[in-house]
């Protein structure tokens, strides 16, 4: 197992890389150019220069999280292949800086969706919040202006230039279904995994976030079922699973069993806990088992006894300590840090 963390970059994120120095066991930063917009090719020079000042600070770029799908792609239309022939560049690219693994999404308009980004907990934290009737009852645009009034920061996903065309995209979608996107998503991959096959890069899809349907927009890479229609799409080692256990915690899955039958194309796993409630919400928690809906220790038993060596990082965690002043949603210090020594202790007690 490859400890890694998630890094957005020097004057993008309060987070040092020297804070991150200071956690046991992190052996690389989880990295991307967060500025560059969907479908541009990324500069080799940009690439180089992050890869020389993460080096510098004693961590590996292995992996890049993420380089986003243009939306044209997911709803394939006629542009879609300039888009991907800068895909494949950015990948080879990539490949030649060092990176081995690419983590992406192929979900319409949103990456993730929550209703609130500082819940308060019975413990004086907060966490991010999904309450699913606020959803059925919203129009996506008064969600946007509502999450975006409590935050300064671009978040993934949630980029100006793609909301600033949020109604024009609404449109796009009406009456496409989950097997519009299952077809744009097979030919994007017999696109992209020979050039992955030919430069050594591998691409992990990132489960949907909620894995459900919200706003009527299709989610399909949701459970164990479609996880496996989705790798025989492109029957490949190159063609693999970026695992969350969040994202499929925001549902009944049976993390520990996926991982079990999937795990030799698992290249990169996001571990963190989601208390799911019986009318639909969930909220992030911490990442012991106990407190969450996600058995992380079963996870974790998972990954030893399949000898795991591919990379993890702790995923979202709480805002804690006041730390909601100044971090990112989701993407504080402390919480991940305390995540990643939750991860170790399980990992060795097994070991021993």
């Amino acid at each position: 197992m490859k400890m890694t963390f998630r890094w957005y970059g020097e004057g993008n994120d309060q987070i040092s890389l020297q804070h991150i120095r200071q956690i046991p066991g992190v052996e690389g930063i989880v990295w991307s150019l967060h500025d560059m917009p969907a479908g541009e090719v990324w500069e080799q020079s940009r690439i180089n220069r992050e890869k020389a000042l993460i080096e510098k600070a004693g961590f590996h770029i292995d992996v890049v999280e993420s380089v986003n799908v243009h939306e044209d792609i997911k709803l394939g239309l006629p542009t879609r292949d300039k888009y991907i022939e800068n895909y494949k560049e950015t990948l080879r690219r990539l490949a030649k800086a060092g990176v081995k693994v690419v983590c992406y999404n192929f979900m319409p308009v949103f990456d993730w969706t929550r209703t609130e980004l500082y819940k308060q907990t019975e413990d004086g934290s907060n966490a991010l919040f999904f309450e699913k009737s606020q959803i059925e009852n919203i129009d996506p645009i008064t969600l946007i202006d509502k999450i975006s009034k409590d935050v300064d920061v671009t978040m993934p996903g949630w980029e100006p230039e793609r909301l600033a065309k949020l109604k024009e995209t609404f449109k796009q979608y009406e009456g496409f279904t989950a097997e519009d996107l299952w077809q744009n998503l097979k030919y994007f991959l017999e696109q992209i995994i020979p050039v992955c096959e030919a430069c050594d890069i591998k691409m992990g899809i990132h489960p949907d976030d909620p894995a459900f349907p919200i706003f009527g927009l299709p989610r399909i890479i949701i459970n164990k079922e479609n996880i496996g229609r989705f790798l025989n799409l492109v029957d490949s080692p190159y063609n693999g699973l970026s695992l969350c256990t969040g994202s499929l915690g925001s549902s009944a899955n049976d993390i520990p069993d996926i991982i079990h039958t999937y795990c030799s194309r698992i290249h990169f796993i996001h571990i963190r806990n989601v208390k799911r409630y019986e009318n639909g919400d969930f909220i992030e928690t911490s990442h012991r088992a106990c407190d969450g809906s996600v058995d992380t220790v079963k996870v974790i038993e998972t990954l030893h006894q399949h000898d795991y060596s591919g990379y993890v990082r702790p995923d979202h965690g709480r805002h804690i300590w006041g730390e909601e002043a100044w971090a990112r949603p989701g993407y504080g210090l402390y919480d991940r840090a305390l995540g990643i020594m939750y991860i170790w202790g399980v990992w060795d007690s097994l070991s021993r």
